[in-house]
């Protein structure tokens, strides 16, 4: 049973990938602690920042194809990021297991209100690499790289805007070059708390396959419902508000009691 409900929450995160391009790799902490059973928040973080990081990759591949990735961009970034990954994930550590809930819940409402804003799809498709590029990319990586790690979260909500931020490229492209720090992001992340033997590598293989199943349907289903795609992200972030103020509640408890 417990395997059961493993593959069902992973494979939810994995669908709200495929949807919505973005964003449904922040419930993977909360459905581990709350739904899964996964008790200790750091382990919850450790596991999630791995299938993140393979869902990423997965990913990757397609758009790799597709030739949508600007990979000098997409490299500088996320060189700058692993650093900041590495030392976030250090520090997240030795953070208390429930403050570091509670935090997180104040970065699922921020996720939320960025997907409730959404992003324009302006942006230069020739984009090319130079100098000042280059700066900018290295240090907005930095800083999205830290709270990658600190909270395990794949962080493409807060990349691809900082990606298109750093060198002007347009959505489309920023949505596949993100990948490349999404997946090496979460990969430090995970190596870190692996070495602290704070993953579980059963639960985490079974989140993957479950992802795996559940974004090639919401690929699929994407590609139907391209047109309510608006509606579909906003109604994902109302999802994403409940349950950060259950998670808000629930670490805010334990904190108090």
């Amino acid at each position: 049973m417990s395997a059961l409900i493993t593959f069902a929450s992973g494979s939810l995160v994995g669908f709200a990938l495929g949807l919505l391009g973005g964003g449904g790799s922040i419930l993977a902490v909360p459905l581990l602690v709350y739904v899964v059973g996964v008790k200790d928040a750091h382990v919850a973080i450790g596991t999630s920042a791995l299938a993140v990081s393979a869902n990423a990759f997965a990913n990757l591949a397609a758009h790799a194809r597709a030739g949508t990735v600007k990979w000098p961009c997409a490299a500088v970034f996320a060189l700058a990021g692993v650093l900041g990954a590495a030392f976030g994930a250090f520090l997240g550590q030795r953070v208390n297991g429930q403050h570091l809930l509670f935090l997180f819940g104040l970065v699922m409402l921020m996720v939320a209100g960025a997907m409730f804003g959404g992003r324009a799809a302006a942006g230069d498709p020739d984009v090319r690499i130079n100098p000042a590029i280059a700066f900018r990319l290295a240090g907005t990586g930095l800083v999205v790289g830290f709270l990658s790690g600190f909270f395990g979260i794949g962080g493409g909500f807060l990349i691809v805007p900082a990606i298109m931020l750093g060198s002007g490229m347009a959505t489309l492209n920023a949505v596949g070059s993100s990948l490349v720090s999404v997946g090496i992001f979460g990969l430090t992340t995970a190596f870190s708390y692996a070495m602290a033997g704070l993953v579980d590598w059963r639960i985490a293989a079974i989140f993957v396959l479950g992802g795996v199943a559940g974004g090639l349907v919401g690929v699929k289903l994407s590609v139907r419902l391209s047109r309510q795609r608006g509606f579909l992200t906003k109604t994902f972030a109302t999802v994403v508000v409940g349950v950060a103020l259950f998670v808000l509640w629930k670490s805010s408890a334990s904190l108090f009691h």
